[in-house]
């Protein structure tokens, strides 16, 4: 029987495939919830204002709950955490909904969305499952980061587009309420592949991951890097409404996230040649040339479609980037520990694309749209500058 190589050899693993499918189930409603809430709120309040502080909220919730929810999943088992979890998110989300159907005050709005911070990290849990069933072999892991960070791209491509045909084509609560129903029915079925769930540690040895030399610089990456993501959204949203193509935008983030997850998915099939540490600075210092791209588009040439090409280049770093460092932080963290890391660098990211959006909500504000892609492009700096002074190098693998 020929040797199975790249993604075949890791969905020829028992379970592999049944927890996959479950995990993208449950993983589509990431990119639908955000948008649905926007489009829901707005248009029964009339109000933008009120649907992206709901929304605000709702991201600042889930950045503190997370870590904890991490860790009782690394203490009990994804099973056993998850699916609780999971529910009262789910009931969150209806409780959202029945507020905007039904007019109820506006502040029930921010606690219903609020409760749906509980949603389970499905990524994080998917990668400490790979993690768990190749320990020790570098070479699966890293085509295995590769392909989850591949699915998030797509997730986060398919997810608004989703969200937007449902509420627009049956009624302003429709995607809400799909992406309930797709959570709680993935991660239910993720759940129930018990075979390659990791084993829970009720008591680990370790300290938390923050308190590990070498985490703490790397986290700061992941908020640099979230930096990008957040300022790069909101400034091309705005440019595409300053030039007169508003239902563009879009359609042009989303050749910015195929890019990535092309670039994620080839990425998977390399051989690792050298130390995660050395890649991620190469990755980094790749993604800050490459951000370049889109302000030199915006400010030579001015149209949207060059727009569009350059930000389908400038995803192309942004996979490999998030890769390499998820692999080092699977490296860095303590074992027992797995779930709780994972969350950090989501953590990290949601804060990262929060502050993000806001610098990137006034440069466009303050001064035009044009300049606002120096935002991403600084952030990305910044991202580098961490690389470059060796701060994600200064700690081997534990």
């Amino acid at each position: 029987m020929p040797r199975h190589t790249g993604y075949r050899r890791l969905f020829a693993l028992p379970g592999t495939r049944a927890f996959t499918a479950g995990n993208l189930l449950a993983r589509l409603p990431a990119g639908m919830f955000s948008v649905s809430a926007v489009v829901m709120i707005a248009g029964s309040r009339g109000s933008y204002a009120l649907a992206g502080a709901v929304t605000a909220t709702g991201l600042a919730a889930t950045a503190l709950a997370g870590p904890w929810l991490a860790r009782l999943t690394d203490r009990h088992g994804q099973a056993r955490t998850a699916v609780p979890a999971t529910v009262v998110a789910v009931l969150g989300s209806v409780a959202l909904l029945l507020c905007v159907r039904y007019g109820a005050p506006d502040w029930t709005l921010f606690a219903a969305y609020a409760a749906t911070a509980t949603t389970p990290n499905t990524g994080g849990m998917s990668r400490a499952r790979w993690a768990h069933l190749l320990d020790g072999d570098a070479e699966a892991l890293h085509t295995a980061n590769s392909f989850e960070q591949a699915a998030d791209e797509l997730c986060f491509m398919l997810g608004p587009a989703l969200a937007g045909f449902l509420c627009g084509t049956f009624f302003p609560e429709a995607g809400t309420l799909a992406g309930a129903v797709l959570l709680l029915t993935g991660i239910l079925v993720f759940t129930a592949q018990r075979s390659t769930e990791p084993p829970p540690s009720p008591a680990p040895q370790s300290g938390p991951p923050l308190r590990v030399p070498g985490i703490p610089p790397l986290l700061a990456g992941f908020v640099a890097t979230g930096a990008v993501f957040g300022s790069l959204e909101v400034v091309t949203l705005a440019y595409a409404n300053a030039a007169g193509h508003r239902a563009a935008g879009g359609a042009v983030l989303a050749l910015q996230a195929a890019g990535s997850c092309g670039a994620g998915l080839l990425y998977g099939r390399l051989k690792p040649a050298t130390a995660p540490e050395h890649r991620l600075r190469g990755c980094l210092l790749a993604m800050t040339a490459l951000m370049t791209l889109p302000l030199l588009a915006a400010v030579t040439l001015g149209s949207l479609p060059a727009l569009a090409a350059a930000l389908l280049l400038a995803g192309m770093a942004t996979a490999p980037t998030m890769v390499t460092a998820m692999t080092l932080l699977q490296h860095r963290t303590p074992e027992g520990r797995l779930n709780e890391g994972m969350s950090l660098a989501v953590t990290g990211l949601l804060l990262g694309i929060a502050c993000g959006s806001a610098a990137g909500g006034w440069t466009t504000d303050h001064t035009s749209p044009t300049t606002g892609f120096a935002v991403p492009l600084a952030a990305a700096c910044a991202a580098g500058s961490l690389s470059m002074l060796g701060n994600f190098a200064r700690c081997g693998p534990i």
